[in-house]
């Protein structure tokens, strides 16, 4: 075979490669194609990352490391060349791309991946659901074998076969955040300790945090030597983390945490995985946190592999642990890394992109890049100054009211963001006056329901009856005669005896720690218990939870109470029996312990549903990874966007941009940006100026919404601490005026005023002088207000 003859047919594979991503851009093509070696692709927000995600893993499996390869095949003929030759000629004459030959597509694949050596990391159930039907859409049912997962679900499935090998049962059960509440609650107590000094929420964070930076008991004690009150929590760690061994659980951090154990005490292990997982792939990675960026360090040391997909400009979780350097330094932890951009968005209009880029530039630690789309430039971001909260919700709803008649827009289309939860109260009160319909996001809603809780606490101790804590909820649930003294004798004597509390239950004859009617009452549950245990494989998990719902008396229970609560109760009930169908028929050959994993890793953002018919209420941190055609961000003032406690810290007011960055990118048609000169927060006023965030803004992007107090630019944007003149008028498109403002009004008791929103009133109480000189007026209809005389747009009458 000639030289020339193989240069042809590189020339030719490589043009047809091509052709089958023509529907990307040149960024996105290059990162689909580019398969060996350190990877990091900068995803703007909007630029379409999980179409390259998707794609890149369904190149792998159908074309493997052919690309830009010197592989020629041993029977490649003259006229395959002139097959391949006129298969591009008839995609270029069509437009479009024609399906392969057969024998094309053999000669294309070279090296091709094996299904099961893709590791695909994401940080949500659902985002790793969606990602693999949409992979199975490209490939087929070969995507089915492909590790798409959480970090948590990667390191359940990995802990499922292996964990023995460390101490543990694989049986082991996932304590959630109220579990673990529990622990450390029983650990404080029987360290004799005050809650009051040793706020266990406290403490349970503040283990999750140590987790996260991969700190033992041993490390943090050390750590925290001679500081008395920290000594005692690293006390209230050791026995936790000795609670959890002796239940056979595993917390969140856990998780990750034993994996990487695993790895460094058994390097047979961790060979095994290093060679089987050939293509590592991490979406959302400046979200890692240390002990993630461990685990997929260890894990790619083999082949090399990883192609680390991310947004340092979206990294808003540092408060929860992660770290923004495993981003910003991934070429220097991977020297021969290649570097891609993607910088076209697909979501927002040029207007909202050249406003977000114009804020986020501001940040130093970040690398350099600019989001741009092919769309038109579009409206102009929106800003409103109101004269408090309740005239900044009042706003937001009467632009939705008139979006919705004059354009016919749904509820669904809007979403209203916000800084911190307590902005929302206001904003639902106004919702409800308007008549608009709303939801909030709230996270873990069904599941945190009790009876919920319980359910899943039975079926726990069923899969693993030495988790103390499952055991101890539901012990008397429903009541069964067992006190907490008994409870509190059983947990005595299982402390003694270095024993689980069922395993004592369960020798009550022997051990005699009870007797008479407490016995009796704890070996009935025992019995009970043990039933459900033989009869766990025997059944589907959808009947078997029928079953312990009847044995257990949890459901008769409710049904004789009859009540609108335990009607509720009934209803939750069944909607996880509807949950559990669910899983039972997207998981053939799933058991309870599968189930019951399933329920431990579901995330907050995976309750996030659909609803065309509600405006979104939700905080900033909550509206990652959506999009809304028209989005209103309220509170944009500082001490509040920024927080007061970043204003002071670069790394924590760097991070407050790029949350501003992320409510920005939001939009996709229309966004208005909102501040109020006068807030109740918290239970206290406060006067406000606008966020920095709207100043770095440029003037020529914005204008101000009709109705709101006037506001002027500088030479970078909106001036801080300009006058409130209630009058906005326009001399050009776009531009600003407001009439000059004199001293403030001299008032006096007893005068009678205007107010523009809340009508006439009577000066009846006055403070301070001058600039400071606040006054109190009482209006025939809305009550006593007290204003800054010099800020209320108010006239005398």
């Amino acid at each position: 075979m000639s030289e020339d003859m193989k240069s042809r047919f590189r020339a030719l594979r490589d043009r047809i490669i091509e052709l089958q991503y023509r529907h990307l851009n040149d960024m996105q093509r290059k990162a689909v194609l580019t398969t060996q070696g350190p990877l990091l692709v900068l995803a703007g927000a909007g630029s379409g990352k999980t179409t390259v995600l998707v794609n890149r893993i369904a190149h792998l499996l159908k074309f493997g490391c052919a690309y830009g390869s010197d592989y020629v095949p041993r029977d490649l003929t003259p006229q395959d060349i002139a097959s391949m030759e006129e298969y591009i000629a008839r995609c270029q004459d069509s437009g479009a791309v024609i399906p392969l030959p057969e024998r094309i597509f053999a000669l294309l694949r070279y090296r091709v991946a094996f299904p099961g050596s893709i590791l695909a990391i994401t940080f949500t159930n659902k985002a790793a659901k969606e990602m693999k039907e949409r992979i199975v859409q490209l490939v087929g049912e070969a995507a089915y074998d492909i590790w798409v997962s959480t970090f948590h679900s990667a390191c359940v499935r990995i802990l499922r076969r292996e964990i023995d090998k460390i101490g543990y049962s694989r049986n082991f059960v996932i304590y959630d955040d109220s579990d673990q509440l529990t622990v450390v609650k029983d650990c404080i107590k029987e360290l004799n300790l005050n809650e009051k000094y040793y706020d266990p929420k406290e403490i349970r964070n503040l283990i999750s945090r140590l987790k996260d930076q991969m700190k033992g008991p041993r490390e943090y004690v050390d750590e925290v030597r001679g500081q008395f009150r920290e000594e005692n929590i690293g006390r209230i760690y050791q026995l936790y983390e000795a609670k959890l061994k002796k239940n056979n659980a595993l917390d969140f951090g856990d998780l990750i945490n034993k994996t990487i154990e695993l790895f460094r005490l058994r390097p047979d292990v961790l060979d095994y995985y290093q060679k089987k997982f050939q293509y590592i792939l991490v979406d959302e990675y400046q979200d890692t946190n240390m002990a993630q960026y461990i685990l997929i360090k260890m894990l790619s040391e083999f082949h090399g592999n990883v192609c680390a997909v991310g947004d340092d400009d979206q990294a808003i979780y540092g408060w929860r642990g992660a770290d923004i350097r495993n981003i910003l330094e991934f070429e220097r932890d991977f020297p021969s890394a290649a570097v891609i951009k993607l910088e076209e968005n697909y979501r927002s209009s040029q207007t909202i992109l050249d406003a977000a880029n114009s804020v986020i530039q501001n940040n130093r630690g970040r690398k350099p890049k600019r989001l741009w789309t092919q769309r038109k430039h579009g409206d102009k971001v929106r800003i409103y100054q109101a004269y408090d909260e309740h005239d900044e919700a009042e706003f937001i709803c009467r632009q939705i009211k008139d979006l919705m008649q004059q354009e016919g827009r749904r509820a669904g289309e809007f979403a209203v963001l916000y800084r911190v939860n307590a902005q929302s109260r206001v904003l639902e009160e106004a919702m409800i006056k308007y008549g608009i319909p709303y939801r909030i996001y709230k996270g873990l809603r069904f599941y945190d329901r009790k009876e919920i809780k319980d359910i899943i606490a039975y079926l726990r101790v069923i899969v693993n009856p030495a988790d103390d804590v499952s055991l101890k909820r539901i012990i008397n649930v429903p009541k069964r005669g067992i006190g907490p003294a008994t409870i509190e004798a059983l947990e005595g004597a299982a402390a003694e005896m270095e024993e689980s509390i069922f395993g004592v239950a369960i020798d009550l004859d022997k051990n005699g720690v009870l007797s008479g009617r407490a016995a009796a009452s704890v070996k009935s549950f025992v019995d009970l218990i043990m039933r459900l245990i033989a009869l766990k494989d025997t059944m589907g998990i959808v009947d078997f939870v029928h079953t312990v719902l009847e044995e257990t008396g949890y459901r008769s229970e409710l049904e004789r109470e009859g009540t609108m609560d335990a009607l509720a109760r009934l209803e939750n009930i069944k909607e996880f029996i509807s949950a559990a169908r669910e899983f039972e028929e997207a998981n053939q050959g799933a058991d309870l312990v599968d189930f019951l994993e399933n329920i431990a890793l579901v995330s907050d953002v995976d309750e996030v549903g659909e609803d065309e018919s509600a405006v979104v209420l939700m905080t900033l941190h909550s509206a990652k990874g959506l999009e809304f055609p028209v989005v209103f961000m309220a509170g944009l003032e500082e001490g509040l966007f920024p927080l007061a406690r970043a204003v002071d810290n670069p790394d924590e007011l760097e991070e407050e941009r790029r949350l501003c960055y992320v409510g920005l990118t939001r939009a996709k048609q229309r966004l208005y940006l909102s501040y109020a000169r006068n807030r109740t927060l918290y239970g206290g006023s406060m006067l406000s100026m606008p966020s920095r965030f709207i100043s770095e803004i440029p003037e020529e992007l914005v204008e101000p919404a009709i109705g709101g107090y006037a506001f002027e630019f500088g030479d970078s944007g909106v001036k801080k601490g300009t006058s409130v003149d209630p009058i906005v008028s326009f001399n050009l498109p776009g531009k600003v005026t407001k009439e000059k403002t004199g001293p403030s009004p001299r008032f006096a008791l007893g005068d009678k005023v205007l107010h523009q929103r809340f009508g006439v009133g009577t000066v009846v109480a006055m403070d301070g002088e001058g600039a400071d000189l606040r006054i109190q007026i009482a209006f025939e209809q809305g009550g006593i207000k007290k204003f800054m005389a010099n800020l209320a747009p108010l006239k005398k009458l």
